[in-house]
């Protein structure tokens, strides 16, 4: 939940390829790598001089980089798991919202 808290604050951020690679100690190359095999989005245009990046997206950069660190997982798998780890504090987030228990 403070992630979804620290990218909402985020999420008027924009943040270039170079931003965000030192913001989340990777590559320029590692964050054009990821772009093009889509797990992480891109706003505009091919050139990655053009893309511009959220809070959200520094976030699931974070993420997938540690996926990928400690279960030395290609990028395809660290974004599926994202995706499914994003699709569960989604879940929670309605759940508590309901008034429902989470677990």
């Amino acid at each position: 939940m403070a992630q979804e808290h620290i990218a909402l604050l985020l999420d008027d951020a924009c943040l270039t390829v170079d931003e965000l690679a030192v913001s989340c100690s990777v590559s320029r190359e590692w964050v054009i790598e990821h772009v093009q095999a889509g797990v992480l989005p891109a706003e505009s245009g091919a050139d990655p001089a053009q893309w511009s990046f959220t809070g959200r997206d520094l976030l699931r950069t974070r993420r997938l980089f540690d996926l990928e660190r400690s279960f030395d997982a290609n990028p395809e798998l660290a974004g599926l798991v994202t995706d499914l780890l994003d699709e569960m504090e989604r879940l929670r987030v309605r759940l508590r919202r309901a008034g429902l228990p989470p677990d």
